[in-house]
């Protein structure tokens, strides 16, 4: 009799070691991805310590790029999915020694380039200067699951009273916006209930803006664990950083104030006022004026909080995440090379 063999899944390995949450979206796309490849492929999560990965999956710690080589070589996955910002091209030559394909999120560094494949959702505009190996657009944008429900949630809601404004700096706020903001919204004439969320990693001591809360009536100061795309889609106007937040709020339709953190979320291509944001540049140097008239201005005309609204809901978020799996699937099934314990005869030149 000719044995019967079992199919063998073949094995993702996520690097999220070095990444800045963003609110949880990095982690969520992970997930987001493992679940659709559920029947395709096993995952195993390989990040640094204190990162919500669900009990089912399995986790390896790797603080550093040499913890990294060694999990991998240990592990031999199939594809590796590195999720940790801008890599070096030492450091992605280094990797496809011992892995068959590599996939690169958001990485805007020589490491990218170096990458078998790159998603590019930061962009948020095509870019007439990537290649071939790059995919670049909101489009990539992996929407939570739950945005719709919520969405629809919010048609039916009226405004709160008084009007909420949700507050949210990521994990670690390095510049310390959340102080900058509530004490600028301290000084605002008209009654606001205000929210401030507060990451696990808060770089800073949060003793002033507790003393700040106290002395105004509704604000409240919430720490991590908080769920950012709920609380949002409760929010008249969220006030944030760039990078992935804004998605989160455009998928909502929220109107949104942005706060850049540094000059790399200056400088991204999304969101801007065409998408139905306020940006207003470098958070720490905002004027407390250009703030409250941000906030003051959807609260007080109702047309123009309509057409931000509107303009958010336009906008092609998730229409290419089939494209995402797609891509993901060919890297699984035509490895780019041979490695030490994954053999292939089919390596893609």
């Amino acid at each position: 009799m000719i044995p019967i063999t079992a199919k063998q899944t073949k094995l993702i390995a996520f690097d999220l070691s070095s990444t800045d949450e963003n609110c949880g979206y990095p982690v969520r796309r992970a997930l987001r991805i493992a679940e659709e490849l559920a029947e395709e492929a096993s995952a195993v999560f390989i990040t640094r310590a204190g990162l919500p990965i669900p009990d089912q999956y399995r986790c390896v710690q790797a603080a550093t790029q040499r913890d990294l080589l060694s999990a991998l070589s240990f592990l031999k996955p199939d594809l590796l999915i590195r999720d940790s910002g801008s890599t070096s091209r030492e450091e992605a030559e280094a990797v496809q020694k011992l892995v068959p394909s590599l996939l690169h999120f958001d990485d805007f560094g020589e490491g990218g380039q170096a990458a078998d494949f790159v998603i590019q959702t930061l962009y948020g505009e095509f870019d007439t200067s990537v290649t071939d190996s790059y995919k670049t657009g909101i489009g990539t944008f992996l929407t939570d699951a739950r945005a719709a429900d919520l969405r629809r949630q919010r048609e039916k809601q009226t405004p709160g009273d008084p009007p909420r404004l949700l507050i949210a700096f990521g994990e670690t706020d390095p510049g310390n916006l959340t102080f900058r903001a509530l004490r600028h919204v301290m000084n605002l004439q008209i009654p606001l209930s205000v929210t401030i969320l507060l990451g696990t990693s808060y770089a800073h001591d949060a003793s002033s803006l507790r003393m700040m809360a106290l002395s105004r009536r509704n604000t409240a100061i919430k720490k991590a664990p908080h769920d950012f795309l709920s609380l949002a889609a409760e929010a008249d106007i969220v006030l944030c950083g760039g990078g992935y937040m804004p998605y989160d709020a455009a998928s909502l339709g929220v109107p949104c104030i942005i706060l850049a953190q540094n000059p790399f979320e200056s400088e991204l291509q999304f969101p801007s006022d065409r998408d139905g944001f306020t940006h207003l540049g470098l958070g720490r140097k905002v004027k407390q004026s250009n703030l409250l008239n941000a906030i003051m201005e959807p609260l007080l005309h109702d047309s123009l909080r309509q057409r931000d609204i509107d303009r958010q809901l336009t906008l092609p978020l998730g229409e290419e995440a089939d494209s995402v799996f797609e891509t993901i699937r060919y890297l699984l099934d035509h490895p780019k090379r041979s490695v030490p314990g994954k053999p292939v005869p089919d390596v893609v030149n």
